[in-house]
């Protein structure tokens, strides 16, 4: 999985305490403090040995130079501590800094190459140390003085080793979780079910899980609503906003908020609850007006802005002590809400307040540390329901859940979780491709790519320069590239230039290459330079500076100032008055805003992406990338979620075949105690 440009502040010297500035004085010194020896003269030495050899691997690039640092700032903290320790405080920083919110420590004692998924000389370096060291690292562990749960940089919970911070956020989660999923509401089955029998008026062929969502979310203050492209759950949702609505005391008072982690995610969140709200005014017409009770809601926000996010401060606005001012909140996209997110999201939800989370438990997670969707969805494959909420389903909405997905031991968790099995979209061959990588079929994912017709097409042997042809016109049955979007940009405004701008914004939408990597000639570094080349000597851009007309670019770093946040993509385009200066449009739905070109600093031109920063998103045609060498980031999520960012047109280019099927055999597994601290 891509990740950010190294930060040049660690990321968690804020959680450490008092004297945690040192690590990040420590990370910037030249020249490394001396390890003060312990009374035991050979322990002494053979941690100062380790040391040394966490710089070497530090060096060798196996390991960040913060993860080196931060086991120097323990033993700087803890002068007795053991090798082990400080091997493993490198090793945990190392797994933050992937996604992951602990280190497992039996998991490292007996796969450590399953674990951190090293090249095998790196791999075979840590096997060195490791056989130098004891067997069983708990009691070592637990006897640090710089291992508690009070103010102590680490935290040891059974033989999971943390930050500090990531244990409470862990914590945290689990006890809102718990505390939400313990309450049910009082409900009267009789109407809910004339309610759900006007909303889902089509009997479906089985079970239909969208009907049961809604009325399983409807007696909890959580609910997730978990499925694939095209299983509705927007259309889902909506239904129970308005369910919601007719069911609640007072429906004009009922305080609901949309939400996402992106700016895009929670334009297109709106747009569709929009557009399912339109439809089903219109079916219930009088019965509940719906139009007008929605017209309430506002626009859906960021995580950040909804928050209070603030660009001086990891503290929000919004927390425990000052509450948000809902009564429902719904979070698409939830798959991307990484650990500490979701723990300040649920401080910050008033007690009484729903809150429904959507999102694909199969794509990749967020950058950030944790798998939080993951987690709460573990048992939503197989159901686990109970015989109560079995007949509860059955009174409210008379549907029947099939025994297969009944579990008389099923948890509180489960009974609020309903996963949406059937694609209405995602039928066709990209449907079938998506799939067959998410079962880890790798020979019937190649058998999709090499199908007869248009939808999905395989780039074998693929070079660079291909590359380049492809995003400047497309390939064979999915013709356009990005000369469609720029022959609009040199067509001119015409008079009208509010129109012109979401002509050409609308136009560049419609197609997109994503990558695996950010460096090299097959990441998203190499193929900007590339295509950006290609597209000057066409003469699509006239590339004369920086900032040109029709470049694209992407937000790397919130900016609260301009408005604009991490993943934002627009493109910079003249404005309506002659002679003034370049800005930069985004679309945000129907609407579009603009900021001033001089204003953005942090962005990137984003002629190509990661397919981390595509989450959320959605093209017509979607060319996906991967390199001609296996990598531990190629993971099936990561392939898997660019496949279901195509709505109509799917490219995968891919040089050799082996490459793709470790790919869908590498399955992520991110290390976290969520889960077990979930419980049943």
């Amino acid at each position: 999985m891509d990740r950010p440009p190294a930060k040049t502040t660690p990321r968690n010297a804020t959680a450490l305490p008092a004297g945690g500035g040192d690590w990040f004085k420590i990370s910037h010194m030249k020249t490394k403090p001396a390890y003060s020896t312990t009374p035991d003269l050979f322990a002494g030495l053979a941690a100062e040995a380790l040391l040394d050899q966490l710089d070497t691997w530090a060096e060798a690039g196996w390991l960040r130079r913060l993860d080196s640092a931060f086991a120097r700032f323990v033993a700087r903290l803890a002068p007795a501590s053991s090798s082990e320790l400080l091997l493993a405080t490198a090793l945990l920083a190392h797994m933050e800094g992937r996604g992951h919110s602990c280190l497992a420590l039996d998991e490292l004692l007996v796969a450590p190459q399953e674990l951190l998924g090293w090249p095998e000389d790196a791999a075979t370096a840590l096997a060195g140390v490791l056989r130098e060291l004891p067997r069983d690292w708990l009691p070592a562990l637990a006897a640090s003085t710089v291992i508690g749960t009070e103010k102590q940089p680490l935290v040891l919970d059974g033989a999971r080793l943390y930050l500090r911070r990531y244990w409470r956020y862990e914590c945290q989660v689990a006890q809102a979780v718990h505390q939400r999923v313990a309450e049910t509401q009082v409900i009267e089955a009789a109407a809910v079910r004339a309610w759900l029998d006007q909303l889902f008026p089509s009997a479906a062929i089985g079970p239909d899980w969208q009907k049961i969502a809604c009325a399983n979310a409807l007696r909890g203050r959580l609910g997730i609503i978990t499925g694939g492209p095209g299983t509705g759950k927007t259309y889902t949702v909506a239904r129970l906003l308005a369910l919601l609505f007719a069911t609640a005391p007072q429906p004009d008072k009922l305080r609901v908020a949309l939400a996402a982690p992106t700016g895009k995610a929670a334009a297109r969140l709106k747009q569709s609850i929009d557009k399912a709200i339109g439809g089903l005014a219109a079916t219930l017409g009088d019965d509940l007006p719906l139009a007008a009770l929605a017209e309430r809601m506002g626009a859906a926000r960021t995580l950040h802005s909804l928050l209070g996010a603030r660009p001086d401060t990891r503290r929000l606005r919004h927390d425990a002590g000052n509450p948000l001012d809902v009564d429902v909140l719904i979070v698409d996209e939830a798959s991307m809400v990484h650990l500490e997110m979701m723990a300040a999201l649920l401080a910050a939800l008033p007690a009484h307040a729903r809150l429904i989370l959507l999102g694909d438990k199969d794509q990749l997670a967020s950058v950030e540390a944790g798998a939080v969707l993951g987690d709460l969805c573990r048992d939503a494959e197989s159901g686990c329901y109970s015989v109560a909420t079995r007949d509860y389903v059955v009174a409210t909405t008379g549907e029947t859940i099939p025994p297969a997905y009944l579990d008389p031991a099923g948890s509180m968790l489960a009974q609020q979780t309903v996963m949406l099995r059937e694609s209405r979209r995602f039928g066709g061959p990209i449907g079938q491709l998506a799939l067959a990588v998410n079962r880890g079929d790798a020979a019937g994912a190649q058998a999709c790519l090499h199908a007869p017709g248009d939808e999905v097409r395989w780039i074998g042997h693929a070079r660079p320069d291909a590359l380049v042809a492809l995003a400047l016109d497309g390939r064979v049955g999915a013709p356009g590239g990005y000369r469609s979007y720029l022959e609009e940009v040199r067509s001119g405004p015409h008079g009208d230039h509010a129109a012109w701008i979401k002509r050409v914004l609308s136009a560049f939408e419609r197609f997109r290459i994503l990558c695996a990597l950010r460096e090299g000639e097959w990441g998203v570094a190499g193929l900007n330079r590339a295509i950006e080349a290609a597209l000057a000597e066409a003469r699509l851009i006239g590339k004369r500076s920086e900032w040109y007309a029709g470049r694209p670019v992407m937000v790397t770093r919130n900016d609260y100032g301009a408005g604009v946040f991490n993943g934002d993509i627009g493109i910079a385009l003249p404005a309506a008055l002659a002679g003034a200066a370049m800005r930069v449009f985004f679309l945000n739905g129907d609407e579009v805003r603009s900021v001033l070109a001089s204003r953005l600093a942090e962005v990137e031109t984003a002629y190509a992406m990661t397919v981390h920063k595509s989450q959320g998103s959605e093209f017509e045609h979607t060319v996906l990338v991967l390199p001609p060498e296996t990598n531990q980031v190629l993971t099936r999520e990561l392939v898997y979620t660019g496949i279901t960012r195509a709505r109509a047109r799917f490219t995968l280019a891919c040089a050799h075949p082996v490459v793709l099927a470790d790919a869908i055999v590498r399955k992520t597994q991110r290390a976290s105690g969520l889960a077990v601290k979930l419980g049943g």
